[in-house]
């Protein structure tokens, strides 16, 4: 990467707050082009945004197509050999792009490089698939025993780079899954594939967390909470069955799935109706996800 002009960022985003998307956009560079997706057929703050940023352009989907299809429409949108996926709720740190053409040029070779996060150290940025070699390498991450660009097997979505020279097309992300999993599929294929995954710890982000489509309106608040608890578990499902086979993930969920029936029971005979919803759309996503049926739930 000789300079910004070769990358591009894409952010999908679902009704999202506007304090939340322009915090985003006022932390990244302005001489960098970014896609906004917006997956439904009104982008709220659009007027605003133009007047303020010359470098976003901005795309309704007229549906909410997910995390993993949003980003791939977005995708064949970019012209430039890099694109950055982020989450509207995160925050880039001030020298993050003076230091990812560095990063860039230290591992030319590379597929994915993830970012981490500049406050928040209880949700690894990084990892490996072996539990093994997960468990080792979280212990050399906490204790600041890691390179500063380490090789790793998958990254968080909310922040990774992505070298689409190393890819045949722009369809990335598997658009079976609506939300969650998805980055981890697609790291899961290159490294079955050979290629190369990092994660630096010069390239750093502020996480909101889950507030990317959380408003004020409780109702819709609790429908999202909902969507996220069906999806979290139909994909997780899919996920270690696509990849490590149906037998694997059945061992691996089917006292989930036991445990959240049971829990649905309980909660429900104790009137506590956060915690039996809570239990009850875990349950349901990873029935369907068993059976084999498609992630369709929108609330």
């Amino acid at each position: 990467m000789k300079n910004l002009n070769d990358l591009t960022i894409v952010i999908v985003t679902f009704q999202t707050p506007e304090k939340i998307i322009l915090d985003c956009l006022r932390s990244i560079n302005k001489n960098v082009k970014v896609i906004i997706v917006e997956n439904s057929s009104l982008f709220l703050h659009e007027k605003k945004i133009k007047a303020e940023f010359s470098n976003v352009s901005i795309i309704c989907t007229g549906e909410n197509l997910g995390y993993g299809k949003g980003n791939n429409f977005g995708i064949k949108k970019v012209n430039t050999n890099y694109v950055l996926i982020l989450n509207p709720d995160v925050i880039c740190e001030k020298d993050l792009f003076d230091k990812l053409p560095v990063v860039v040029n230290k591992v030319q070779n590379f597929s994915i490089i993830g970012f981490q996060y500049s406050f928040d150290n209880i949700f690894m940025p990084a990892g490996f698939f072996d539990e093994k070699e997960n468990k080792e390498f979280r212990e050399n991450f906490k204790n600041n025993k890691i390179d500063s660009i380490s090789s790793v097997e998958w990254v968080t979505g909310c922040s990774m780079l992505i070298n689409l020279k190393k890819f045949r097309n722009k369809e990335l992300f598997d658009e079976n899954f609506f939300l969650y999993f998805e980055e981890f599929d697609l790291c899961k294929s290159l490294v079955d594939t050979g290629n190369d995954i990092f994660t630096s710890r010069d390239l750093k982000i502020h996480h909101l967390g889950f507030k990317s489509s959380i408003n004020n309106d409780k109702e819709q608040e609790n429908k999202m909470i909902n969507i996220k608890d069906w999806h979290y578990m139909w994909s997780s499902f899919y996920f270690y069955k696509k990849n490590f086979g149906l037998i694997y993930a059945l061992r691996k969920y089917l006292g989930k799935l036991v445990n959240s029936f049971f829990k649905v029971i309980f909660y429900t005979l104790i009137f506590q109706k956060s915690n039996k919803d809570k239990h009850l759309y875990r349950f349901l996503g990873l029935l369907n996800s068993i059976l084999g049926k498609p992630s369709n739930f929108r609330g």
